[in-house]
């Protein structure tokens, strides 16, 4: 069993994907697993279509018949999952009462990512003006200064020295840390 929080896909009845996600969120709540079952996402994206000259804006599944949870994989966990209303199984699973595989980190940050949202949050606090390290993406092994935090987006904007000058970069929470 894992200590660790991991991404783990479950599959639904198609068209369920919302219920199921209503389901689990009021499961772990009257079950008291908010310690070991962190967050539930239905994978979409916003489409924009033009129809009759009119641009309109819907939310679209990109995973139709999946839903994604953060959780502490414990025998708890996996039977309060496994057992909400709508969800036929785990996605990775090899057979009743074998627990199943998380997703890749990779495959977790970038579903995550395309729907705008942040794979982690950091569980550092940082202050304008502090030194970190950027440990992920175009600015890896750069050394900079914290310029300004956006907390709602889990971004912070870094100064970097680029070509001889101070250059602010747009970074995530996840792809930083703090030098001691």
């Amino acid at each position: 069993m894992s200590e660790e929080k991991q991404w783990y896909a479950i599959h639904t009845y198609s068209g369920y994907e919302n219920k199921v996600h209503q389901n689990l969120l009021a499961r772990l709540e009257s079950m008291n697993m908010q310690d070991q079952i962190f967050r539930v996402v239905v994978p979409e994206e916003e489409e924009t279509t033009i129809k009759d000259g009119k641009k309109k804006t819907q939310m679209k599944k990109t995973f139709p018949g999946y839903v994604l949870v953060e959780m502490i994989m414990t025998d708890e966990s996996w039977y309060v999952v496994r057992n909400t209303p709508g969800v036929t199984g785990f996605v990775g699973s090899q057979g009743a009462g074998i627990k199943p595989n998380p997703l890749l980190k990779e495959e977790a940050r970038f579903i995550l990512r395309q729907m705008g949202m942040s794979e982690r949050i950091v569980d550092f606090d940082v202050e304008i003006g502090e030194s970190v390290k950027i440990i992920d993406g175009p600015f890896n092994n750069q050394f900079g200064t914290i310029e300004e935090i956006d907390e709602q987006h889990f971004k912070l904007t870094v100064l970097v020295e680029l070509f001889g000058r101070e250059t602010p970069v747009e970074v995530e929470y996840d792809q930083i840390e703090k030098i001691d």
